[in-house]
């Protein structure tokens, strides 16, 4: 019989930490983004999605060819 056929307790060993408190927002928000801010975000996205990434150059020899 393997170890896996096995009923095994999922229970942690030990318990997990408390989560950070910079997780946890209490307060005041960020400061919010001015109209300009946005606008080039939005800039930077449209950029980012339309411009296209550069690919490794695919070998010239196949795996047998090598061998």
């Amino acid at each position: 019989m393997s170890n896996t056929d096995r009923d095994v307790d999922h229970a942690l060993a030990y318990p997990e930490p408390p989560a950070s408190p910079l997780w946890h927002r209490h307060g005041a928000k960020g400061r919010p983004l001015t109209d300009a801010q946005k606008r080039r975000n939005f800039e930077l996205l449209d950029l980012a999605q339309r411009t296209a990434r550069p690919r490794a150059p695919r070998p010239s020899t196949t795996l047998a060819e090598a061998s």
